[in-house]
């Protein structure tokens, strides 16, 4: 625990974490509350599927798009813009009863205009701390993210079935705001510029380390959505048990970061924590009872965080920091589509075979998450070792050559 003991004594770093977290708690929300309040509205989890696929998909195009308009604008514009109205589509979706096809459309125009506080913070987080202290970072905001997954399904779940689908949306639409303006109004987030990229638009999907990042977090959140649908379909959309049930996975995975995700990087570190999270996921096959899915997602959870840190931690090590902000939209664009992909083919595994349609589509992505995490092992840098901050930038220096002339080295 020293690596976080000393994190502690750099300046704002647990403030910001925590502005952070809050910014991004609805988004430990929504995927219930969503599928909840469509499939009420509408009647099928297929259409609710959609609607988090359409969700989903905009928030994919946003991800790279707002790395790159927060290089060329400063964070704080886009943040405060993109923030207010996200929220306000939010509260428009849960009051507002409308045909499928303009919700749908409602939820594209959500997914726009998402907050891009994840690439933001992630990018500002080299500048805050020392390089040798920057894994432990990420596995900390790793762990703590999972706080999100913990109370956000529990309060998800309690607010709608308690006072209504349109409420529990009202409630994230509250974390955004609040959360969103914290955020922005962190010293961080003024002081930090992220430096205009000199590469076009997508040019960092060169580094074949952004690729895997992006592959395996779609793959990976992927089978999360998945697991979502099926645990809440388990249960019905009345019970509190699916809350309870992902709050024990997350906070096995809250568990698991802490305990390992601060550790240097090796090759092998992906599929190590992913093959973790398959088996726990597997098990859950064996029996649908709320205490057996609670211990074996508990188990699973273990590798969640720390296989997240690996992610970051595998960008930062190998970009430029001018280039880590679009980066890390990317591997956001990736786990999005996953988040959009895993939604739809579990709705429609739901309705066809019921919950346990869902539970295999999730241990298939998770398979594939982890033949992904073998095969790479050769491109995913050794960071023993290493630290993981980005490659500065360097511009041509002029310097005078022996005639008083200058020349650029």
């Amino acid at each position: 625990m020293g690596i976080y003991r000393d994190l502690g004594r750099s300046p704002g770093v647990f403030g910001i974490l925590f502005a952070q977290l809050t910014a991004r708690f609805p988004f430990g929300m929504l995927s219930i509350i969503l599928l909840l309040h469509i499939e009420q509205a509408y009647g099928l989890y297929t259409y609710a599927g959609i609607v988090l696929a359409c969700q989903s998909f905009g928030q994919a195009i946003a991800g790279p798009l707002m790395g790159r308009l927060m290089g060329a604008f400063g964070m704080r514009p886009v943040l405060s813009i993109t923030t207010l109205a996200c929220s306000a589509l939010l509260i428009a979706i849960a009051w507002v009863h409308l045909p499928l096809a303009v919700v749908a459309g409602m939820a594209f125009a959500m997914g726009i205009a998402t907050p891009p506080v994840t690439p933001a913070v992630r990018t500002i987080y080299p500048k805050m701390v020392p390089g040798h202290q920057l894994s432990g970072l990420f596995s900390l905001d790793a762990s703590a993210q999972e706080i999100i997954w913990v109370f956000g399904p529990v309060v998800a779940v309690f607010v709608s079935s308690q006072f209504g689908t349109e409420w529990g949306l009202m409630v994230a639409a509250a974390f955004m705001l609040f959360g969103g303006l914290w955020f922005i109004a962190t010293k961080a987030v003024g002081r930090v510029r992220i430096p205009q990229a000199r590469r076009r638009f997508g040019a960092v999907l060169r580094h074949p380390t952004v690729v895997i990042a992006t592959i395996a977090g779609f793959l990976f959140v992927a089978s999360f959505a998945a697991l979502e649908a099926g645990i809440v379909a388990v249960f019905g959309h009345g019970a509190l048990e699916a809350g309870v049930v992902l709050a024990v996975f997350a906070g096995g995975s809250l568990l698991g970061g802490l305990l390992v995700g601060h550790r240097q990087m090796r090759p092998w570190s992906m599929l190590l924590r992913s093959l973790v999270v398959l088996i726990g996921t597997a098990l859950c096959l064996f029996s649908f009872e709320a205490w057996w899915l609670s211990v074996v997602l508990f188990l699973g959870g273990l590798g969640t965080a720390p296989m997240f840190a690996a992610l970051s931690t595998t960008v930062s090590a190998t970009v430029k920091f001018s280039e880590t902000a679009e980066s890390y939209g990317w591997v956001g664009t990736g786990q999005l589509v996953g988040v959009a992909l895993g939604s739809a083919i579990a709705g429609v595994a739901i309705d066809q075979y019921g919950p346990v349609g869902a539970i295999i589509v999730s241990i298939l992505f998770l398979l594939a998450t982890v033949i992904l995490s073998a095969a790479c092992m050769r491109i995913i840098p050794d960071l023993k070792g290493r630290n993981a901050t980005p490659i500065p930038d360097t511009e041509p220096v002029q310097l005078p050559d022996a005639a008083g002339s200058h020349v650029s080295d």
